[in-house]
């Protein structure tokens, strides 16, 4: 196995725990499309989760590119 190998597991494993950590429109509803409460504005630690998620599925595409490329 190469770097890229570790990098992409480490990483799915970041980002499927940032996304179970993210409690905004936990609901079904929510998911499926439901009118209900609608906040759009992110602060302090919901910012920086939010932040983090999408670092780390940039790293996590990057990593499958680049160990598809070598």
């Amino acid at each position: 196995m190469n770097i890229f190998n570790y990098i992409t597991m480490a990483s799915v494993v970041l980002l499927i725990l940032l996304i179970l950590v993210q409690t905004r429109g936990a609901s079904l509803g929510a998911g499926l499309g439901s009118a209900g409460e609608v906040n759009t504005t992110r602060r302090g630690t919901q910012k920086t989760i939010f932040q983090l998620t999408i670092v780390s599925a940039l790293v996590f595409g990057l990593s499958l590119l680049f160990g598809i490329l070598r």
